[in-house]
């Protein structure tokens, strides 16, 4: 059987500048000549080479994950206490090669019902990483490094929430070092966080639980 023709470009390198794109723009406001034009390919081989628009934005999104993201680092600080300082560290880092912000975050601000797909993707990959961060932070409770009266859920979501606007911070112009003044602030707020006490952070009007 006759080979086809072997590639003419760098899979890897058309794939970083697809990432670059998308993590700039949005995967909406990436249109298909924005795409070909920073791989330096054609449509047809774009598509022969990742599929289409859709699949080649889920291939960089796992690059995005695995060059950029250090999650295992994070995950495998020694304490619950040291996981929220890498989290909040790394949310502080600004390469002034790459764009600002966080591509999960950014991608899904301006998804229409027509990109549902790619919004539901983006929503699940952040789902998953405040999971880990839960499950990490049950079993801080278990091994004692957190007390019995830590809600794990909660620090989950109040880093992830914290770590997301940060990241829109970052991707509208704040310097690394008010980026670092509100990490310091939200690790302040850490030891009332694990002691479990609502009831000093109640809204007006919230009851207590």
């Amino acid at each position: 059987m006759a080979k086809g023709r072997p590639r003419s470009f760098d899979m890897d390198e058309a794939l970083d500048q697809a990432l670059h794109l998308f993590w700039t723009k949005g995967y909406e406001g990436t249109s298909l000549s924005d795409l070909t034009q920073a791989m330096g390919i054609s449509p047809p081989s774009l598509y022969a080479a990742f599929g289409n628009k859709e699949e080649l934005f889920r291939r960089a999104l796992d690059r995005y994950m695995q060059e950029t993201i250090d999650f295992d680092g994070i995950m495998s600080a020694p304490t619950a206490r040291e996981v929220a300082e890498r989290m909040l560290h790394i949310s502080t880092q600004m390469d002034p090669e790459r764009p600002a912000g966080c591509l999960l975050v950014q991608a899904a601000l301006s998804c229409s019902e027509a990109s549902d797909s790619v919004r539901k993707e983006l929503i699940a990959r952040r789902k998953a990483g405040e999971d880990a961060l839960r499950t990490r932070f049950e079993r801080a409770v278990r091994e004692g490094d957190l007390p019995a009266t830590a809600d794990p859920a909660l620090l989950a979501g109040y880093l992830t929430v914290t770590a997301e606007g940060m990241a829109v911070h970052a991707a509208s112009g704040a310097s690394p070092e008010t980026l670092r003044g509100i990490a310091n602030a939200a690790l302040q707020a850490w030891s009332v966080l694990i002691a479990g006490d609502k009831s000093s952070a109640s809204l007006p009007g919230e009851a207590a639980d």
